[in-house]
């Protein structure tokens, strides 16, 4: 089978920065963003001809096109879940299908409220392409927004594996500490303590405000481009060693309470042995990963799927955070990840860039190669960058 491997390279990065409240339109962002990542790959817009985007932000390809000026676009798709839009630019590109392609997100999430708006719309709409087992079962019991569905997943594995809170406090906290450091962070300049967390109001339990991740509004764009063209562009080109997608049998997104074992992540095991099998190397070649901290009990969940630990060790891995420290065994999140720079899929691809290029504000020494994994809880995706 063809391998995607090196056949692409991430050649420009940007953020629009994140708040609470930008004032400004989804749309705006958007074109924003995209012209200043064009701006750092040294390329145009009339050099893209492929766009990707995740299928829950608004903005589509047509207007976009029309407003950064992109006028020879003959690559566009749409993805679900985590960074897997990174997927479908990456295929494109190493098939020919396109030569250069923009992944794009914008989403004012907090100041439009996000959580549990997709549950009013089909209530009110009477979508039925929505998720009926969600919205027919298990709302009705009180499980109307995604930290409620996860929690109970999080409450077996601390029971399994005899989880302490302080254990898993150490994700949060280290990862404060990196966005201490990262001037575009909700936490720039404002690290926690673990007494911080452990005094944090119960959201659902065994959840904590200081578990979950910040919503925030902003916008992400990256560029993708063939590899044999990016070593001739402006910045230091971040290789793409593998990209894959992990599912599993009777999962579901935050909610695979059906299946044998609700305490693991199996989803994000396949991503893993993928991910590992294409690039050619095992966790022990990882040194630094940008991982899904959404809920920050799956940090731990996902170190054993990912296989930096063993079962049911993955919050003694976290107890004390030097090893999630730069400098320790596994460089967690250094941009703060989304516990700390707030929630927007496709920053822990922007994060592994920089540390590619180094230039992260948490810079890691030995950041040849950078693990990205999203979609913990659900359909799993991520990637492996090097230098």
């Amino acid at each position: 089978m063809p391998s995607i491997k090196d056949a692409a390279a991430v050649v420009g990065v940007a953020t629009t920065g994140f708040s609470t409240d930008s004032g400004r339109t989804e749309y705006s962002l958007a074109a924003e963003c995209i012209k200043a990542a064009l701006d750092d790959a040294g390329l145009r817009p009339e050099d893209v001809d492929g766009i990707v985007k995740d299928v829950v932000d608004g903005i589509d390809a047509m207007y976009i096109q029309k407003a950064v000026g992109i006028d020879n676009l003959t690559y566009a798709s749409d993805s679900r879940y985590g960074t897997l839009p990174l997927l479908n630019a990456v295929t494109a590109v190493a098939a020919g299908i396109a030569n250069t392609v923009v992944y794009y997100r914008s989403a004012n999430n907090a100041s439009g409220k996000r959580a549990g708006s997709d549950f009013r719309a089909a209530k009110e709409t009477k979508d039925e392409s929505l998720d009926m087992i969600r919205y027919d079962f298990h709302a009705p019991f009180g499980l109307l927004t995604p930290d409620g569905a996860i929690g109970m997943a999080v409450r077996r594995y601390l029971h399994e594996f005899e989880v302490s809170a302080e254990q898993v406090g150490w994700v949060p906290v280290v990862c404060s500490e990196h966005a201490a450091k990262n001037p575009q962070a909700i936490f720039h300049d404002a690290p926690i303590t673990l007494a911080d967390y452990i005094d944090s109001d119960v959201v659902v339990d065994p959840l904590r405000v200081l578990d979950c991740a910040p919503d925030v509004d902003g916008a992400i764009a990256i560029v993708v481009t063939r590899a044999e063209r990016a070593v001739d562009l402006s910045q230091p080109p971040a290789f793409v060693m593998a990209n894959a997608q992990g599912t599993s049998t009777e999962g579901e997104q935050l909610s695979s309470y059906s299946r044998p074992q609700m305490s693991g992540l199996p989803e994000m095991g396949l991503l893993g042995d993928e991910l590992y099998r294409v690039a050619g190397i095992g966790p022990n070649d990882i040194s630094v990963a940008q991982l899904d901290d959404r809920f920050a009990p799956l940090v731990p969940m996902q170190l054993e799927a990912l296989g930096f630990c063993e079962r049911g060790e993955g919050a003694a891995f976290c107890e004390g955070g030097d090893a999630l420290r730069v400098g320790g065994r596994l460089a967690l999140n250094t941009n703060g990840g989304f516990l700390g720079e707030g929630f927007s899929y496709g920053t822990n691809i922007i994060e592994a860039v920089r540390q590619i290029r180094g230039t992260s504000s948490n810079q890691v020494s030995d950041a040849e190669v950078v693990l990205v994994a999203s979609g913990a809880g659900g359909p799993a995706d991520g990637c492996i960058l090097r230098r």
